[in-house]
């Protein structure tokens, strides 16, 4: 796989704690920090995929519920924590 040096300035306190990491568990920072980059993308990736889903979703008129959205955030903490609420709206479209 084909690799590319990127720069960029990172803020002093950032630079600390890189530093500090990479001590304590023995690890080169540039290895810590393309670590940090590569889970920082995954997660921007697959978070831009869902939105991308949900927009789908209802382009197709595929929702959940106002209701269903309310049961469920009401039962957030207590014994009987219900799961997320999936599709439960289908609207033709237009």
């Amino acid at each position: 796989m084909a690799s590319n040096k990127v720069s960029f300035e990172i803020p002093d306190p950032m630079k600390r704690k890189l530093d500090r990491l990479s001590r304590t568990t023995k690890r080169d920072p540039s290895v810590l920090a393309r670590e940090a980059l590569a889970d920082y993308l995954l997660r921007q990736d697959e978070q831009a995929a869902a939105i991308d889903e949900a927009v789908r979703a209802a382009d197709d008129g595929r929702f959940v519920s106002h209701e269903a959205i309310s049961e469920w955030l009401e039962s957030w903490g207590s014994a009987d924590e219900k799961a997320a609420p999936g599709i439960d709206v289908v609207k033709a479209r237009r």
